[in-house]
């Protein structure tokens, strides 16, 4: 396997300037509207296989084969898709296949890299899991073998080819919600699957599994069924609830916002009660300073995860205004409009009441003469939004993908986005386990001494 360490040092060196293809990657394969593509499925974990079945729907693309590193979920793959399909528990096998055309890289997030980069160089089209990295600096190599190779690539946050998204970003620059003010968003959780806490097969063993590959650059284990069904309670592996649920909210944000970022980043938490061997907490709090730009005011973004939701889970997102709030669910939107009264008014909870009775009158004539003229702004009716029936973020964001190995569209959640919303993620987890502020540069795409 190539040195992940020696590549990320090598990248940082040429990141600039690239838009030639050097030697030893292979040709961008041209794909007509009538072609078939042939994909290939690395990593059969859940979201492998969800993938696998949200790919199938679209028009033109057949399954090429499944690689895994549980000899169970080969048999599975088989069982679904049947018995010829093409198996096995090398990825390098599937990528140097000359019928696969695009491989989904499904794996635990330490590999997600690696496999990109190599797919990449091996003349696949490339859609990956996110996060796309699983540290911040490993996002410039994806970021080259990209550009050098001229492969499409996509990061695999759904809710950014979701209607819901794109009508919320249709609504903020209408002005809707007049100033940007500050977002909250939360993700909570109240059950063991929901904490990660995954079955495990009762045939799991060193012979089922191939613990060896699974670990690659991570620290060296003795093999350990948890830590490889359960990889995401582990900072090995996976990048924990920052990793896994605010990379989605980033993503989605910043495609509404035509945003590249925070630069300022806060986190708090802890393992309140998930305290199950895992290292990552179950509860997360994040505090995000946006800087002002083109497109954007200076902001902030609340973010929470609760693993520990006694009211039984769920979640939001609302961008507050200065004229109104915009909250989305899964499947709907609703905006409230509140404009602010362009007059102060006074009395109630207020000092007019502390004046004596004489500067009560005084202060009401001055008032009237100032502001009598002056009527209250409309206020709008709320507006709701609902997804179409039918429509899919997951099917919708394959079919971008694929429609884009064909010519006809442009990948949005490219690997500079996929960084950009990765960056943040992770450096949540930075600031909680260095217990520090950290400062990201989202137009450089660098952090910050």
């Amino acid at each position: 396997m190539t040195s992940r360490r020696k590549f990320i040092k090598d990248s940082s060196i040429a990141f600039a300037g690239i838009s030639t293809l050097p030697h030893g990657c292979d040709p961008v394969k041209k794909i007509s509207p009538n072609d078939k593509i042939r994909v290939g499925a690395i990593g059969a974990g859940i979201m492998g296989f969800k993938n696998i079945d949200f790919s199938l729907q679209i028009p033109g693309v057949e399954l090429a084969g499944v690689c895994d590193l549980y000899s169970g979920r080969l048999e599975r793959a088989k069982e679904r898709y049947g018995k010829s399909l093409q198996v096995t528990n090398n990825y390098h096998e599937m990528i140097n296949r000359s019928d696969i055309d695009a491989v989904i890289v499904s794996t635990s997030d330490h590999w997600h890299d690696q496999i990109s980069i190599d797919a990449m160089r091996a003349g696949k089209a490339v859609y990956c899991e996110k996060p796309m990295v699983h540290h911040i600096e490993e996002g410039r190599a994806v970021i080259q073998t990209e550009r050098e190779t001229g492969q499409i690539f996509q990061v695999g946050s759904q809710g950014v080819s979701s209607l819901l998204c794109a009508k919320a970003k249709e609504l903020y620059f209408k002005g809707e919600i007049g100033q940007l003010i500050m977002i909250e968003c939360w993700r909570d959780r109240q059950s063991a699957l929901g904490a990660w806490n995954y079955s495990i097969p009762t045939d799991a063993s060193e012979n089922s599994v191939r613990w060896d590959l699974f670990q690659g650059d991570a620290p060296k284990q003795p093999y350990d069924p948890i830590r490889f069904f359960r990889w995401r309670n582990f900072q090995d592996y996976g990048t924990g609830v920052a990793g896994d649920l605010f990379v989605h909210l980033f993503s989605e944000l910043h495609t509404i916002l035509d945003s590249k970022g925070p630069h300022r980043i806060y986190t708090t938490g802890g393992l309140r009660y998930w305290k199950d061997g895992r290292d990552v907490p179950d509860v997360m709090i994040g505090c995000f300073d946006y800087p002002k730009t083109n497109n954007h005011p200076a902001f902030n973004l609340q973010l929470r995860v609760n693993f520990v939701d006694g009211k039984g889970g769920g979640s939001g997102t609302r961008l507050i205004g200065s004229e109104g709030v915009m909250e989305l669910s899964w499947d709907s939107l609703t905006l409230n409009y509140n404009k602010m009264k362009s007059a102060p008014g006074f009395g109630g909870w207020d000092s007019f009441d502390t004046f004596s009775s004489k500067e009560q009158q005084a202060f009401q004539k001055a008032y009237n003469e100032k502001y009598g003229a002056i009527t209250n702004r409309e206020q709008k009716n709320q507006y709701i939004y609902i997804q179409p029936e039918g429509a899919n973020d997951s099917i919708s964001h394959h079919k971008n993908f694929y429609n884009a190995m064909r010519g006809d569209f442009k990948i949005i959640e490219d690997a500079s986005f996929g960084l950009r919303a990765a960056a943040p993620s992770l450096a949540a987890n930075k600031s909680y386990f260095e217990k520090k502020i950290i400062y990201w540069d989202p137009e450089k795409m660098e952090l910050i001494s």
